[in-house]
């Protein structure tokens, strides 16, 4: 039996999307049929935020960025040693990536 080939995706990025934008903080919704993953720009001593960029997706194709993303942190690891992460103080807890 011969083993049918997937066919080839050729993706595009333009350039601005291509240099990407920093974020520090996330925080993720759902409800029964969508994930919504909002990344955030926060400023130190900023009273303000700005959503920078938001993803709505299915459950199941969050899962399975969730299983890309394990492997790539254990890759990343395995490279270049383990990912240190501090606990910031209880007040600032407020800055950083929520679930």
């Amino acid at each position: 039996m011969e083993e049918k080939k997937k066919p080839e995706i050729q993706i595009e990025i333009d350039e601005q999307t291509a240099q990407g934008v920093y974020v520090n903080l996330a925080m993720i919704g759902h409800s029964e049929n969508e994930i919504v993953f909002d990344f955030i720009f926060i400023q130190p001593q900023a009273p303000k935020a700005k959503v920078r960029s938001r993803i709505v997706t299915s459950p199941g194709h969050a899962k399975r960025l969730l299983a890309a993303l394990q492997d790539n942190i254990a890759r990343y690891e395995a490279r270049f040693g383990a990912i240190k992460t501090a606990q910031p103080p209880e007040e600032e807890k407020k800055v950083g990536f929520y679930h």
